[in-house]
């Protein structure tokens, strides 16, 4: 760990910019992972995270009143981390979702085939709208990387569908491929 003291200037910052948005996109899926339940996976992360962590504030913190800018790169690095965490997680889209869809009663019995067509699981129950006009809401759980799919063909089956999306915890039973 002593090199990290002799590095100084450009050198010292490209490393402190680097290890640090390395280190908190590491924390950024480590929270998703335990959010969702992964605890090892999480724990994995939190330890390679916290050993980044130690280094980079050690040499950040070292000689700070003679070289400020170190600060700031530390602070532009956390901001981009945060950044590339999120865009990480997002295509790794670990877990399950959600997804409730209301159509009127037609084009729900259309919708659903189109989706079970495509191996989603659908489950349909009725429902009235504004004036008693009869609806259809369907209910698919799926995989969150499956979930630009799925949007995808409702809005091409049923453009005027109602459509909101959550993620699941925890889910028994069912049907998901």
């Amino acid at each position: 760990m002593e090199f990290l003291f002799n590095i100084s200037g450009p050198a010292l910052y490209i490393l402190i910019f680097c290890a640090k948005i390395i280190e908190v996109s590491i924390s950024t899926v480590r929270l998703v992972l335990i959010n969702k339940g992964e605890r090892l996976k999480g724990a994995i992360l939190g330890f390679v995270e916290i050993m980044i962590w130690l280094i980079v504030v050690s040499s950040v913190l070292n000689n700070i009143t003679e070289d400020p800018i170190k600060v700031l790169i530390y602070a532009v690095a956390f901001s981009m981390g945060n950044f590339i965490g999120v865009t990480i997680e997002s295509k790794i889209a670990v877990g399950l979702s959600s997804i409730q869809v209301v159509v009127n009663e037609t084009d729900g019995e259309i919708l659903a085939d189109v989706l079970r067509d495509e191996s989603f699981g659908v489950t349909i129950l009725e429902g009235r709208g504004k004036e008693d006009s009869k609806k259809s809401l369907l209910f698919i759980q799926l995989k969150r990387k499956k979930i630009p799919e799925a949007v995808k063909l409702i809005k091409l089956t049923a453009p005027q569908a109602y459509i909101t999306v959550n993620d699941i915890k925890s889910m028994m039973g069912g049907y998901i491929k």
